[in-house]
């Protein structure tokens, strides 16, 4: 419908015009035309709408595309404690996985021999680097995170027949996600044996027929049993299991290698592989540090019996995790790792400095005492010593709003900022980000008095 010449509608400015305003073109040197003009659309439609004036649609066009980037994800500063965040996105990369995955966003001899010009065996780089990790294991295979290790095996293995899995070990992990749903999806039948608390080797045996296509043994990694429990020691179930010819696999959940002293209860893969087990799962952005990936470890049988599979092609991982998975393993500690044996003298002087540092912002600001967790299903239970900055609970929500945005752990009455999981050359932008969380609060509490 044409406008009349009095309608306030021919006042909005033309997509031409606001396209060639110096921020608008800034903007467009990160984002794409389409994303740009489409900014610019939507703001006048609510012109014409009548929801802003005509007057202030350069503005509006301006604050939108403003640090627009192609991202909407934000790095945050994890100062809960808690290393293996999940909702955090859980293992941050070390400093040689990010290069390596820089490195590999171009093109990349991913799947080709360089030597001789032909195809190669994918991610052969990060096999190896794997089973230099795990020197019990024949071979190894990687897909795109545990799950999907656990679809592939319990498909590729029992499809349309039983897999024996102990009641005590029906895991719910995150958003009401079971395994027990996961494993039922592929086609296999689940034969549950023993009880919830106790299970044992004859329970196995019992359970044991033509239609069974594995024996399936999964850490409860969210969760601890105490009391009178108990289950058969895992070379027993990998002796029964292999005098009757049937598969054992392994979840060891977190992506241990090895014992570790700080987590006494967590199992690991090595130990599972001398066990016995055919097949280990294991999670790559757990305590192995690396990117999101599920970890098939196990004798060449297997791993070739996997990887054979129809599904191993929907479930391989790009060449990005491949990167930054071997930078992980064949690199420096990662700060999973670094994290976990942090020592917590070193916590407390800089969680002072840090103190010192936004006393004028935060007069009321101490260091207490504070356990932090491993996370992601890790060392269910196991505290980690540390320290924390106390701050009043009104900080919280500035401080997730601010710049850098500040993830803590608001618990007893108030804001507590661990430093365990924050890089020490973050400290002065953490201070910052309080000092300006400080500020902010205070002016809405001005406003609204």
């Amino acid at each position: 419908m044409p406008t009349a010449p009095s309608d306030p509608r021919r006042r909005i400015p033309r997509t031409d015009d606001l396209l060639t305003l110096p921020e608008v073109a800034a903007a467009s040197a990160s984002l794409s035309r389409p994303v740009v003009t489409g900014i610019i659309r939507g703001v006048q439609d609510r012109a014409r709408a009548g929801a802003i004036t005509p007057e202030d649609v350069q503005a509006e066009v301006v604050r939108l595309v403003t640090g627009r980037t192609p991202s909407a994800l934000r790095p945050v500063l994890n100062a809960t404690g808690v290393i293996i965040h999940t909702n955090l996105g859980r293992a941050p990369l070390s400093a040689a996985a990010r290069a390596a995955i820089a490195d590999a966003a171009g093109y990349t001899d991913v799947e080709m021999d360089l030597g001789t010009g032909k195809r190669s065996r994918r991610g052969t780089q990060a096999r190896a680097a794997l089973l230099q990790r795990m020197p019990d294991a024949e071979d190894a295979f990687v897909v795109n995170n545990g799950a999907a290790a656990l679809v592939l095996a319990t498909t590729a293995l029992a499809f349309d027949r039983d897999v024996i899995i102990s009641r005590g070990q029906f895991v719910e992990i995150g958003a009401g996600f079971r395994l027990s749903d996961l494993m039922e999806s592929t086609g296999a039948r689940l034969r549950e044996v023993g009880t919830t608390n106790r299970t044992r080797l004859e329970d196995y045996a019992d359970a044991i027929g033509q239609d069974t296509g594995a024996i399936l043994v999964v850490h409860p990694s969210n969760f601890r049993l105490e009391g009178f429990t108990g289950v058969p020691p895992l070379n027993d179930v990998a002796a029964l299991a292999h005098e009757r010819g049937v598969p054992l696999i392994v979840d060891v959940g977190s992506g241990q290698f090895e014992p570790d002293a700080a987590l006494p209860q967590e199992p690991s893969i090595g130990e599972a592989l001398r066990a016995g087990a055919d097949a280990v799962i294991a999670s790559g952005d757990k305590l192995m540090g690396g990117p999101q990936a599920g970890v098939l470890a196990g004798t060449a049988a297997m791993v070739a019996r996997l990887a054979r599979h129809p599904l191993a092609r929907a479930v391989r991982v790009d060449k990005l995790t491949l990167a930054a998975l071997e930078a992980t393993l064949l690199g420096p500690t990662p700060p999973v790792l670094a994290a976990l044996h942090a020592d917590p003298a070193e916590l407390r002087r800089r969680t002072e400095a840090l103190a010192d540092a936004v006393h004028g912002a935060a007069p009321n600001a101490g260091v207490v005492e504070h356990e932090g967790r491993v996370g992601g299903g890790g060392g269910t239970g196991v505290p980690l010593p540390g320290w924390a900055l106390r701050l009043p609970t009104r900080l919280a929500d500035p401080l997730r709003s601010g710049e850098m945005p500040v993830v803590g752990r608001v618990a007893d009455g108030a804001c507590l900022i661990d430093l365990r999981c924050i890089p020490e050359d973050q400290d002065q932008v953490l201070a910052e980000q309080i000092i300006a969380a400080a500020a902010a609060a205070e002016s809405t509490e001005e406003e609204g008095s």
